[in-house]
């Protein structure tokens, strides 16, 4: 095995068990491991710290797995953290309200660059690291001994892929290609997703109990959901009695299919209305002809993929909470998202609050909300919390 040299005064974050180590804190490199090899790093005096994947092509060098030596990291090793990940969903899916969820969560599950998603019988992975993209026999594997799914389709057509010199590919791994429809249910609602042409692994399913809460207070509320996609917070809100909720997303294809999960929950078509508009034209439509909501739900997509974005991201998360302020009733609930990883909780509060200024709105934050619990914060890896939200009362 390889080693790898660290500088000095660069252990302090390894030694704390964060996983990733920069190629500025690399000395030495003995030798000319492949991308993706499993290498050993090694402090300025010798003494061993960890073991992890190497990659000269990104600047996550080192994506580090195992810090005691005695610990092989084999075939075994990956089939463990595997079931361990599975194991940690059991109780999730034990309840029969739910069968999709994320099975693992990359380096939250000590598997760096390994996502797996569970829709019923179906399973959709995303690999973005060059070691794990090694491994994937021996996952798949385990994967099936474990679950034995109908399919599992590979969706890594991430565009972070290039950073570790992999091109993206959407095929399928085991079984046959999933049908174009597969009926999932969450939270006692039923969804028809389609994995292979959907975004990301097909359902967003990170925001499953955030849906659940703001749906109770929808109860004869007239609820407004941006950034629908397939209706999540849009099924919440009328299952659970409101008196009317308008969809706007971009996407033709989210809007039909909302409409047919509509159909398919059996929910009063006669309260919904699909707008297929960008939000932020939307949003200025209504407010030129004088409508108001009682809830507004936005749940934008990633505006700040960097922490060199984050200062533009703040400025369009700010016109779009102003905009959506606008159209509230005094009193009325805005439930309010980011899940831009380089933006905190704190930073996102002052967002808001600046654009209730400019809206010259009074807010009350009445709850918070974050991930759920498959979507798992480890502890030495804090880059794992990416989703934050607010609840507001506006007056």
């Amino acid at each position: 095995m390889i080693d790898i040299i660290l500088k000095k005064g660069k252990e302090k974050a390894v030694l704390q068990r964060h996983p990733w180590v920069f190629s500025g804190a690399i000395e030495h490199v003995k030798g000319k491991p492949a991308n993706g090899d499993i290498v050993k790093l090694i402090n300025a005096k010798g003494d061993f710290v960890a073991y992890g994947f190497y990659n000269d092509q990104s600047r996550v060098a080192l994506r580090l797995l195992e810090w005691d030596e005695s610990v092989a990291v084999d075939e075994d090793w990956f089939r463990h953290k595997v079931a361990d990940a599975v194991a940690g969903r059991n109780e999730l899916l034990s309840t029969g309200a739910t069968n999709t969820c994320r099975l693992i969560f990359s380096e939250s599950d000590y598997l760096p660059g390994l996502i797996v998603d569970k829709y019923a019988d179906h399973l959709a992975v995303q690999v973005l690291t060059s070691g794990i993209e090694k491994m994937m026999p021996v996952i798949i594997d385990e994967l099936q001994r474990l679950l034995n799914p109908k399919s599992i389709f590979d969706k890594s057509d991430a565009s972070s892929r290039q950073h570790e010199g992999l091109e993206t590919t959407n095929v399928v791994l085991l079984g046959d290609a999933p049908p174009e429809s597969v009926e999932v249910k969450e939270n006692n609602i039923l969804y028809n997703i389609n994995i292979a042409e959907g975004q990301k692994s097909g359902f967003y399913c990170d925001q499953r109990d955030n849906r659940r809460i703001v749906a109770g207070y929808t109860k004869g509320k007239k609820v407004l959901d941006c950034f629908s996609y397939t209706g999540g917070f849009t099924l919440n809100a009328l299952q659970n009695g409101a008196a009317s909720v308008t969809s706007v997303d971009s996407s033709a294809l989210a809007i039909e299919t909302l409409k047919e999960n509509i159909k398919l929950n059996k929910l009063d078509a006669g309260k919904h209305t699909a707008i297929q508009s960008d939000v932020n034209k939307q949003l200025r439509a209504f407010k030129d002809c004088g409508e108001l909501f009682d809830i507004i739900v936005l749940d934008p997509p990633k505006y700040a993929p960097s922490r060199s974005a984050l200062d533009r991201a703040a400025r369009a998360y700010k016109d779009l909470n102003r905009l959506g302020m606008l159209l509230l009733n005094s009193g009325g609930l805005l439930a309010t998202y980011s899940c831009s990883g380089a933006m905190d909780l704190e930073t996102f509060k002052q967002v808001i609050a600046w654009a209730a200024l400019d809206a010259g709105k009074q807010v009350q934050f009445i709850n918070q909300f974050c991930q759920p619990e498959d979507h798992p914060v480890r502890s030495s890896f804090p880059e794992g919390e990416y989703l934050k939200g607010l609840l507001c009362r506006v007056v």
